[in-house]
C-alpha cells in the first residue's frame, strides 16, 4: 500500500469520526436531527475540514498509528481544542437549536475519537509484544534473531510453528533504521546491533541467531564477537543463503565457526578458467595427501580431468583422500603414488611413464619452528625437491607448473620461508628455460591446515588450558583451504609464466584475538575458565608477514584479490652454482646451512640462536 493511499485513509477515518460525534452528541441532547442537520451540515463540513487541515499541519497523518506516544497526544490535544473553539464560535453565532453543552461533549467525542483510533492498535502492539517476549513453551530456549531481513523473517516464522526446534523466537535486531520499531514475522525489531547486550539481558535471552548472510564479512565477525562476550550461545546460518536467498529452516542454523571470524570476504574464482585448462588434462600434484595438497585434489577431481596423480611420501595421507575420491567421485581415473619428491631419479620415472601435462607442486616442510631445528632438512625436501620436480615438468613439457609458495618467502626471518624464496627463484629461472609455464602462489596462514595455530589452540581448549600464544602483538593474514586452493586453480589459468600470485588477504588478524575468540567460541570465558599465556617469539618467527616484497611491483588480475608480482632479474648461473652448494652441504649435514641460504636469499635475516 503506498503512503498517499495510507494517508488518504487515515484523514478519511478522521473525517467519518467526527461527523459521527457531532451526530452523537445531537442525539444525546436530543435534537431534531433533520432540522439539526439541515441548518448545521454546512458549518459541521467547515469544522472538519478546520481540524483536518490542523491534523495536516502537525504531520498527525505521516506516522504510523501503532507506534504514538505521548507527543501525538499532545498534537491531537492541540487539535481538538481548535474543534472547541470553533464549535462554541458557530453555536454561539449561527446555530439556533444548540448549547453550549454540546458544542463542548462534541469536541470531546472528537478527541476521544482520534486519541482511541490511534491507540487502539499501539495497544494492540503493545499487548501483543508482551506475550511474545515474556511468553514461551517449557524447555525452550529464547532467541534473539541479528538481522530482520528475508532470512532472519523466515526463520523466526519456521521457529514458531515448529515447536520440535524448541526455539522461541522474542525479538529482533537490525542496522537498518526503517526497520526498528517495527514487525518482521510478527516479533518486534527492537534495536540495533550496538543494543544487543540491553536486549539479551532485558529479555533473558538464551541464544542469538545472527542471520545476515549477505552482510560483509567484517560486519558478522564484529556482531559474532560482541555477542559471544556475553556468555549466550551464539549461531549463524550456511554461507550458502547468500546464493539461495528467500527460505531459510531450522536446518540452516550451524554453529559459529573460526572462519565466521576471518573478517573478510571469501575469495571468488571463475569456475569457467580452473575448467578450461584441467579438463581433459593430466594431472600431478606433489604432497596430494597434505592440507592444500588434498582440497587441490578434491577440487581438480570435479573439474574432469584425463586423470589426477596423487603424489605423497606420507602413506596415510595419500591413502585417505584416496578413499574419499573414489567414494565422491566413482568415474574419475585416479593414481595414488608414493614417492619423495627427494628422489630425482623416482620424479624422473613419474613424469616419462604418466607424462602429466598441469603439476601442482605442494610437497615441503612447513613448520617453521621444526626447520630452524633441522634446516638441512628443510633444503633439501623444499629447495631439492622443487629443483626436482620443476626441471622435470620442463625436460617432459609439461604445459604449466604450479608451486605453492608462503608469505613467510618475503624478507624472510626463518629457514622455511628463505627455502620457499629459493623455490621461486627455481621456477621463474626455469620458466626461461623452458617452455613450461612456471609460477608460484604465495599466501598466508590456512585456518585448519596441518600445524596452522587452529587446530593447537583447539586441543590445548580440551586440554583445559594453557592456550600459548607467542606475543600479545603477533599478527597474520589468514584465509581458509578452499580459498587457498581456488587462488591457486585461478593462478594456473591467469598462467604466463614467471609470476608470483598474491591473495588479497584484507587485514591482518591477531593471534592473541583469535585465541579469545576461539576460546569463547567453546563456550568459555578468556582468562577465566581457560588461561591465555603469552610464551615469547619461537626462533625464526616474526611479529608480522609481508605479501610482496618491494621490488616486486603489483599489479591486479581480473580477480581483485588477486595480484602479481612481476618477475625479478635473477642471476642463473649463480643460483645453480648456489644451488649445487646448497643440495651438497645439505646432504653433508652442515651446521651452517643459515648462513649459506643467506648468501643466495640477501633479505633472509636468520636468526642464529642456539
Amino acid at each position: 500500500m503506498k503512503k498517499e493511499f495510507k494517508i488518504a485513509m487515515y484523514i478519511l477515518w478522521d473525517i467519518l469520526l467526527m461527523f459521527a460525534s457531532y451526530l452523537i452528541s445531537a442525539l444525546l441532547f436530543k435534537y431534531p436531527m433533520q432540522e439539526f442537520l439541515s441548518q448545521s451540515i454546512i458549518h459541521l463540513i467547515i469544522g472538519v475540514a478546520v481540524v483536518v487541515s490542523f491534523n495536516v499541519a502537525l504531520k498527525l497523518y505521516s506516522g504510523l498509528w501503532k507506534y504514538v506516544g505521548f507527543t501525538e497526544a499532545v498534537k491531537l490535544c492541540c487539535s481538538a481544542l481548535v474543534s472547541l473553539v470553533y464549535n462554541l464560535v458557530i453555536d454561539l453565532f449561527l446555530l439556533e437549536n444548540t448549547g453550549i453543552e454540546w458544542a463542548i461533549i462534541s469536541t470531546v467525542f472528537i478527541f476521544m475519537c482520534m486519541v482511541g483510533v490511534r491507540f487502539l492498535p499501539r495497544a494492540v502492539y503493545v499487548l501483543n509484544n508482551y506475550l511474545i517476549q515474556r511468553t514461551k513453551v517449557k524447555g525452550q530456549k529464547r532467541v534473539l534473531i541479528v538481522g530482520a531481513g528475508t532470512t532472519g523473517a523466515s526463520l523466526i516464522r519456521e521457529m514458531r510453528s515448529n515447536t520440535e526446534a524448541n526455539l522461541y523466537p522474542v525479538c529482533a535486531i537490525d542496522d537498518d533504521n526503517s526497520k526498528v520499531g517495527r514487525f518482521v514475522s510478527g516479533i518486534k525489531v527492537v534495536g540495533k546491533t550496538n543494543e544487543i547486550a540491553f536486549f539479551v539481558k532485558k529479555y533473558g535471552i538464551d541464544q542469538i541467531i545472527v542471520a545476515m548472510p549477505k552482510a560483509d564479512k567484517g560486519t558478522i565477525k564484529r556482531v559474532i564477537v560482541d555477542c559471544k562476550k556475553l556468555n549466550v550461545e551464539v549461531k549463524t546460518v550456511s554461507n550458502l543463503l547468500k546464493f539461495n536467498e528467500g527460505q531459510a529452516t531450522v536446518s540452516d542454523i550451524k554453529d559459529v565457526s573460526i572462519d565466521d571470524l576471518l573478517g573478510r570476504e571469501q575469495i571468488k574464482v571463475n569456475l569457467d578458467d580452473i575448467l578450461y585448462y584441467i579438463e581433459g588434462k593430466t594431472v600431478l600434484v606433489t604432497g596430494g595427501g597434505g592440507s592444500i595438497g588434498s582440497e587441490l585434489c578434491r577440487q581438480i577431481a570435479t573439474h574432469n580431468p584425463a586423470k589426477l596423480i596423487i603424489l605423497d611420501i606420507y602413506e596415510n595421507n595419500a591413502y585417505d583422500i584416496q578413499q574419499e575420491l573414489l567414494r565422491n567421485v566413482p568415474n574419475l581415473n585416479l593414481l595414488t603414488l608414493i614417492a619423495s619428491v627427494r628422489d630425482r631419479v623416482k620424479i624422473e620415472d613419474v613424469f616419462k611413464k604418466y607424462r602429466p601435462q598441469i603439476v601442482f607442486h605442494a610437497a615441503a616442510h612447513k613448520h617453521v619452528p621444526l626447520m630452524e631445528t633441522s634446516p638441512n632438512e628443510a633444503v633439501k625436501n623444499n629447495v631439492g625437491g622443487t629443483r626436482n620436480v620443476a626441471e622435470m615438468a620442463g625436460k617432459y613439457n609439461v604445459q604449466r607448473f604450479i608451486l605453492i609458495s608462503t608469505d613467510k618467502a618475503v624478507n624472510p626471518t626463518n629457514v622455511m620461508g628463505a627455502t620457499k624464496r629459493i623455490c621461486e627463484m627455481i621456477i621463474q629461472t626455469m620458466n626461461k628455460k623452458y617452455d613450461t609455464e612456471y609460477v608460484a602462489v604465495r599466501f598466508g596462514n590456512v585456518l585448519g591446515s596441518n600445524g596452522s595455530v587452529i587446530p593447537l589452540f583447539k586441543k590445548q581448549i580440551q586440554e583445559g588450558g594453557p592456550v600459548t600464544v607467542t606475543h600479545k602483538d603477533i599478527v597474520r593474514y589468514f584465509m581458509t583451504i578452499p580459498e587457498a586452493v581456488s587462488l591457486v586453480l585461478q593462478a594456473g589459468a591467469y598462467a604466463k609464466g614467471g609470476e608470483i600470485f598474491v591473495l588479497d588477504m584484507g587485514e591482518p588478524v591477531k593471534i592473541y584475538d583469535l585465541a579469545e575468540n576461539l576460546i569463547r567460541l567453546s563456550g568459555l570465558t578468556p582468562n577465566v575458565d581457560i588461561d591465555i599465556k603469552i610464551t615469547g617469539l619461537r626462533a625464526g618467527e616474526k611479529l608480522y608477514e609481508e605479501r610482496l616484497m618491494e621490488e616486486e611491483g603489483l599489479q591486479r588480475t581480473e580477480n581483485k584479490m588477486i595480484s602479481i608480482g612481476k618477475p625479478l632479474n635473477i642471476d642463473e648461473q649463480k643460483l645453480y652454482e648456489y644451488l649445487d652448494i646448497l643440495s651438497e652441504q645439505a646432504y653433508n649435514e652442515t651446521d651452517k646451512m643459515k648462513e649459506l641460504v643467506k648468501e643466495l636469499v640477501p633479505t633472509y635475516k636468520p636468526d642464529l640462536r642456539e
